[in-house]
């Protein structure tokens, strides 16, 4: 598993650095690891935050019953568990504690309407865009304690797995807009 994480991170980040590098054709600026991060990481929330924002609050409990998806998150617990996650990763690279409730990666069971959710999303975005600005070329790859259970990770590992982690979950969302004939604003 760590494995196929540590391939997936890299991938992104070259496919990140690709981009980046197409963004700036032409021009003489270096770009660090630092921004390559960030805009990836944009980049993803680009198209997230516009996709939460096309599904109506009345399909917020949507979750697919055909097929095997007993259990699956609702759309609205797939963004509130991206947000979470934004926050547990921003604390281990930060190397601080969460500064919100998390629940159990889920979100606080008590937050319900699309704005509330909408709100913790962008104020997660916020707050891991801030922890990718300290990640620099000197502790870029120093373990720090991995922020699920035992073990090590990196500031890069993470990182990059900000945006693996959103691009996954918008997956899956863009199939329930798409069950509630819903096209994905980035797809019009």
């Amino acid at each position: 598993m760590r494995n196929r994480l540590s391939c997936l991170a890299f991938c992104l980040l070259g496919l990140a650095t690709v981009g980046v590098a197409q963004d700036n054709k032409g021009k003489d600026e270096h770009r660090s690891v630092t921004q390559v991060l960030d805009r990836s990481i944009a980049n993803m929330e680009q198209e997230f935050v516009p996709a939460v924002e096309a599904m109506p609050e009345e399909r917020f409990g949507f979750a697919p019953t055909n097929g095997e998806f007993k259990g699956v998150r609702t759309f609205g617990e797939q963004v509130k568990h991206v947000a979470a996650v934004n926050y547990i990763f921003g604390a281990a690279i930060l190397g601080e504690k969460v500064p919100v409730d998390v629940g159990d990666e889920s979100g606080p069971p008590s937050m319900k309407t699309k704005t509330e959710i909408l709100s913790y999303l962008k104020a997660s975005f916020t707050y891991v865009h801030k922890a990718i600005q300290t990640i620099n070329e000197k502790n870029l790859v120093e373990p720090i304690k991995s922020p699920f259970g035992e073990g090590w990770v990196t500031r890069l590992g993470l990182g990059t797995s900000v945006t693996a982690h959103g691009f996954d979950h918008y997956g899956q969302m863009v199939e329930y807009l798409r069950m509630n004939g819903i096209v994905p604003p980035a797809s019009r």
